[in-house]
């Protein structure tokens, strides 16, 4: 355990933005989820609708920082490719 005050602070910090971080990393995961479902039940008009929210989700993402800038990119492109699969 810490001794110092700033070392104290910093580990209340620290816990309150990882639980915001995992709090947004639920979030993202769980819209992705609702994307596919609407992908794989071939809903493309809510699916459609459905894209530019996640798009926007994992560039705020990659943003802060709490996936990499890559990995958004990376999926940004396959979910792409799904919506012209099911258009």
């Amino acid at each position: 355990m810490p001794q110092r005050r700033t070392a104290l602070k910093r580990l209340r910090v620290d816990k309150k933005k990882r639980l915001h971080n995992i709090k947004l990393k639920t979030d993202l995961k769980n819209s992705i989820k609702k994307f596919l479902s609407l992908v794989s039940a071939k809903k493309a008009k809510e699916a459609q609708d459905f894209f530019s929210t996640i798009i926007s989700k994992l560039d705020r993402a990659a943003a802060k920082g709490i996936i990499h800038k890559n990995t958004a990119a990376r999926k940004k492109s396959q979910f792409t490719r799904r919506i012209k699969g099911i258009a």
